[in-house]
This record gives C-alpha cells, structure tokens and sequence, in this order.
C-alpha cells in the first residue's frame, strides 16, 4: 500500500503511509489548510477499506446509519492516541483497542486467484459495526506491538499531519509523500532562497 492513491478528486484520503493502521489515522488530514476528516458516512468508511485492500468482510450486513462510521472514528481517534504514546515513550493503556480485538470472529479460507495459484485468506464476521473494523484493529495491535516503532513517523512539514512508516533503504524518509510535502518543502526552500 505504498504510492499515492487518491479517493476524490483532487485530494485524499492517501494510502501512503505504507502501513494501513497509519492510513486509517491519516483519513483526518490538513486539507486546504483545514482539518478535514475523509469519514463522512457508513459507505465513506466501507470505501476506504475495500481500497485499502482489506477485502475479507462481507457487505452484506446492514447497521443503523452512521453506526460503522462512529465506531470507526472512535476506533481511529483509539489507535492514534496510542501511536503518540508509544512515539513519546508513554505506557500504553490498550483497553479500548484491545475490546476491538475481543469481538473477533473471523476464520481462515483457502482461496485460488484466476490463474490458479493459491492463498490464504481471512473472512472476519462483520454481524456489528465493532465486528466489521476489527482486521483495522488487528493491524494496528500489530504495529504496536511488533513493529520498529522508531521507523514510525509524522510528517516534518509543519502544516501537515500525516503518519507513515519509513520503509526506505536508509531510513531516512521525512515527508508523508515528496508529492505533498516534500515538494512543497522544496518549493518553500526555493522562494526563501530566491528573497
């Protein structure tokens, strides 16, 4: 899930955080200088997941409207608190991720694409709106617990606040995307230079 992938026209929400738990925090973005939250609806938040390639829930499950989108802003403002803690070397209190984590229900299918190679899949029940974000929260315990976290960054540019998670060779990634920030960085420097 790496390169710059936009869902409206003109800007977000970005799939460039090269880990999807930091691409669900970054559906709240500077946009025009504004805060912007790319969660609107129920459908705004299936959307999101279907092209975040997190494709083992069935949509078949109908929910009061604008239940499956406070459960994910809530499971969203959950797992960014506890980025910022674990980034500032806070203790991490898991309670509310880890409920996310209790009403799993998923179970493992065995798959084959059309030219006949085979995969494993994971279908996860999605009976509640909790239900249908736990893969989200599986992710984002996963990050947590088992990833470098010295390699999950915020943005340098200061009008953004976007998260990702360096994969670079060097490890020395400082912008969101060079085609946001970074040229804007650039473009910055330049003008400074040219007064």
């Amino acid at each position: 899930m790496s390169s710059l992938v936009q869902t409206h026209s003109g800007s977000g929400p970005w799939y460039l955080a090269d880990h999807a738990a930091l691409d669900f925090i970054n559906t709240v973005a500077q946009v025009d200088g504004q805060p912007h939250d790319f969660f609107q609806t129920d459908d705004d938040v299936k959307t999101w997941f279907i092209q975040a390639g997190l494709n083992g829930l069935s949509d078949s499950t109908e929910y009061e409207s604008g239940a499956l989108l406070q459960e994910a802003r809530q499971l969203r403002e959950t797992i960014r608190r506890l980025v910022l803690h674990k980034k500032n070397g806070e203790r991490l209190h898991p309670e509310e991720l880890n409920r996310y984590l209790a009403l799993a229900n998923s179970y493992k299918k065995l798959v084959t694409d059309e030219q006949g190679s085979l995969r494993i899949t994971r279908i996860y029940a999605n009976q509640t709106p909790a239900q249908w974000l736990e893969p989200m929260a599986d992710l984002a315990a996963s990050l947590l617990a088992e990833k470098d976290f010295n390699l999950v960054r915020e943005c340098e540019h200061p009008e953004c606040t976007l998260w990702f998670f360096d994969r670079t060779k060097a490890h020395r990634r400082r912008w969101c995307s060079m085609a946001l920030c970074g040229n804007r960085a650039k473009v910055a420097r330049f003008r400074q230079q040219q007064k």
